[in-house]
């Protein structure tokens, strides 16, 4: 494949890895640190952040750690069962990545809504149903990419593309069930549902905050416009920079991936893009988060006491 042998290209993908891993775990370790050492301050928002760090560094590392050894040139050394390991666990964690992000608009977008709303009987139960939500994201996934385990083997030619996939050391043969055309509309199917409540509760927060917007130019109150800066204001701005981040690149990634599908020449440079757009969400989104509030500066300052406290133990034992 055009993966091997090519330093550059290797480079770049360890670069993003390094960046999009060390992003995300330090978000994740700011969030656990809130929950744990400063449960006060913690929100119940805070877990879905913490889920999408974990399934974001599950992602970049599944994604590109076997195109990094490809585009250095490490011969294949995976069997039948890392393949569809490997790819199995990607596949999940990109879908929990979609179902996820949906989740955390959807929760933000029922936190703002006002009391005159019809949607604030739902506040009371955003805790339970966000633990549901979860776990129902999680059973589908697991079941949905079942079929990948039946599809995915070992490619002994390393110059073959099938079926528009493209993998250094791994290959997609032809479905042997009926109805292969069912998986794929399954597959679509849920993206679409999440991609719409995204775009919806989008748009839903984008209205709830140019309504705020004209009634405080309407008043001309200072505490209505200080308010626009309140931490709930700034997760929202976050939260619907995210999700149109992550609409962006999806759409993106699923262009390529159709283009993929359709031609009928082998495209190898387009192996290269496959894996580097799908990559960028998960790699921008710790990025995206952290000015939601002070929580970065908080943790970053409480460091020194932690430290003093640390040498305090090991002083005393």
């Amino acid at each position: 494949m055009v993966f091997r042998g090519n330093t550059i290209l290797g480079v770049f993908f360890i670069s993003q890895l390094c960046v999009g891993v060390i992003g995300n775990l330090l978000l994740l370790m700011v969030y656990v640190h809130s929950s744990l050492v400063k449960a006060r301050i913690s929100r119940p928002i805070d877990p879905i952040f913490m889920h999408l760090m974990i399934v974001n560094i599950l992602t970049i590392i599944f994604s590109m750690i076997l195109y990094i050894l490809s585009s250095f040139g490490v011969p294949n050394f995976l069997d039948d069962a890392g393949c569809k390991a490997t790819v199995y666990i990607y596949r999940v964690t990109r879908g929990l990545s979609i179902c996820t992000t949906s989740i955390l608009s959807t929760f933000q977008a029922i936190s703002i809504t006002p009391s005159n709303s019809n949607w604030v009987w739902l506040k009371p139960k955003l805790s339970k149903w966000t633990c549901h939500s979860f776990l129902f994201s999680w059973f589908i996934n697991l079941t949905l990419y079942v079929r990948i385990i039946e599809t995915v083997i070992i490619k002994i030619n390393n110059t073959d593309v099938d079926y528009g996939f493209y993998h250094p050391y791994c290959k997609m043969r032809p479905f042997e069930y009926p109805n292969p055309e069912l998986f794929l509309n399954i597959i679509i199917i849920r993206d679409l549902f999440f991609v719409a409540i995204m775009v919806w509760t989008s748009l839903y927060m984008v209205i709830l905050l140019l309504r705020h917007h004209k009634r405080a130019q309407h008043l001309h109150s200072p505490s209505l416009s200080s308010s626009q800066a309140s931490p709930e204001h700034k997760a929202t701005h976050s939260i619907l920079l995210l999700t149109s981040c992550f609409v962006f690149f999806y759409l993106v990634n699923n262009f390529i991936t159709l283009y993929g599908f359709s031609t009928h020449e082998r495209k190898p440079n387009l192996g290269a893009i496959v894996v580097v757009v799908p990559s960028f969400y998960p790699t921008l989104c710790p990025f995206l988060l952290m000015n939601i509030n002070k929580i970065i500066s908080r943790f970053i300052s409480s460091l020194p006491v932690l430290r003093i406290a640390c040498f305090q133990r090991a002083v005393g034992e």
